[in-house]
């Protein structure tokens, strides 16, 4: 089965883009060269893939209070 976007020739990843906290982003294609969210079907926060230690309160932005 043929990716209908391949045949189209249009810019895009096959793999899944994962956010972090922080907005660092990593993607499941190790070939992705452009982590641009345009560019990626899937998107997923990293704390519901449960392996990434990002949101540990070490790691966690601090919360902003509303003046």
């Amino acid at each position: 089965m043929d990716c209908l976007t391949c045949g189209n020739g249009l810019d895009h990843c096959h793999g899944t883009l994962i956010v972090h906290v922080g907005g660092a982003v990593d993607c499941t294609d190790g070939d992705c060269a452009d982590h641009d969210r345009i560019r990626h079907a899937l998107i997923v926060d990293c704390e519901f893939l449960g392996a990434c230690d990002c949101h540990t309160p070490e790691h966690a932005a601090p919360l902003r209070h509303a003046s």
